[in-house]
């Protein structure tokens, strides 16, 4: 039998001890994931994923929810003043870009697209089992300003202010367009935001993170107490259509670089969502990028949208859609400027479509595969 060397034992140590640290922290015992998810074409309505360990995901069968709300006439472009029948959809009512957070009383929030273009508000329904849905109602968040679509709205709870963010993404007028807007060749979007604590009544739709271009699809999460990270898609095409990450310690912003510090003068004089009513904390700094600063380096490969993390023991998990071709990407990283692709270590099913994860339990899991196996 051949021998090992001093030198070839330590390198397979050295491996052994790398493979060991990458591993992901076992899931509790008690702890299962749902992923909201649409389908293609997005008439059918909210579907589900789920997973125990956060990385494999499995489909839960059915609809769970059939769009019932949304635009299906013609509308009048913001822009031109013509009537346009609603792109993709003209006639049905759709479901798209499904986000779930569960509130501190135990309620799920979920918040959609409603149509591709045609509408100016987002859908909204709670759930106290994720089986059992409220009547659905649009909440017409830019119905005063501008625009052709509201895209993506993203949920958030803000633990400190009791209260839930709802970020978004809305076309601005093109004679607003910067000089990297016109770098891509499709419409230009902003993200904006409003905050509620009842989804009865809301705050008047603000700018919200605007790195000077294109951009959509914002979502927000927390690492700890006043760090924020927030992942957004640069949607400039062709060229462009990746990921990247810019970090606050609010929720509402200012965003910037983590390893480069806001300039001098970004004191609360001249941010004034620093000083504001915390009800309905304002934004205007945000209008533009303060620092002016780049963002973190971009993760995903072209074409990649709709992001969305989760913690599993040492890491963030971060998931997104990869649209041309379909399949389901998803990045590992601790400090969210480096990032390392995982295709390797996770499954998606092939036609899963833009959601976000919310941790339940195993019984709550039960419950759902139960009531799919019945109906």
């Amino acid at each position: 039998m051949k021998k090992h060397t001093p030198s070839l034992l330590l390198l397979a140590l050295i491996g052994l001890t790398f493979a060991l640290n990458s591993c992901t922290k076992p899931v509790p015992e008690d702890t299962a994931y749902i992923f909201t998810s649409f389908r293609e074409p997005s008439t059918r309505g909210l579907q589900y994923l789920y997973s125990l360990d956060g990385l494999h995901w499995d489909t839960l069968p059915g609809v769970w929810l059939a769009p019932m709300v949304g635009n299906d006439t013609t509308y009048i472009d913001a822009w031109t003043g013509q009537e346009q029948a609603p792109k993709y959809y003209p006639d049905e009512r759709v479901m798209r870009d499904p986000s779930i957070v569960r509130g501190p009383d135990g309620t799920f929030h979920l918040v959609w697209t409603t149509q591709w273009m045609g509408s100016r508000g987002f859908g909204y329904a709670s759930s106290r089992d994720l089986i059992h849905w409220s009547e659905q109602r649009v909440i017409d968040v830019m119905a005063d300003i501008p625009t052709n679509n509201v895209w993506a709205p993203e949920l958030f709870y803000d633990e400190e202010l009791r209260q839930y963010l709802i970020i978004w993404s809305s076309q601005i007028d093109p004679l607003t367009y910067t000089a990297a807007d016109t770098l891509g060749t499709n419409s230009c979007h902003r993200l904006w935001y409003t905050t509620t604590r009842d989804f009865l009544t809301f705050t008047p739709a603000q700018r919200y993170y605007d790195p000077g271009f294109n951009s959509i699809d914002g979502y927000l999460l927390q690492r700890g107490p006043k760090d924020y990270v927030l992942v957004v898609k640069d949607n400039r095409k062709p060229g462009f259509s990746n990921l990247f990450c810019v970090f606050g310690d609010s929720p509402y912003g200012p965003f910037h670089p983590s390893n480069l510090s806001l300039p001098s003068d970004a004191t609360n004089e001249s941010n004034p969502s620093n000083s504001s009513n915390p009800s309905n904390p304002s934004n205007p700094s945000n209008s533009s990028n303060p620092s002016n600063l780049p963002p973190s380096p971009t993760f995903g490969r072209t074409y990649s949208e709709g992001p969305c993390a989760i913690w599993l023991g040492d890491e963030w998990i971060i998931y997104f859609d990869q649209y041309h071709p379909q399949e389901y990407g998803a990045v590992a990283t601790r400090d969210f400027l480096t990032f390392t692709p995982i295709p390797e270590r996770i499954s998606v099913p092939a036609d899963h479509k833009h959601g976000t994860i919310v941790e339940v339990s195993r019984k709550q899991l039960d419950a759902l595969i139960k009531y799919a196996n019945e109906h």
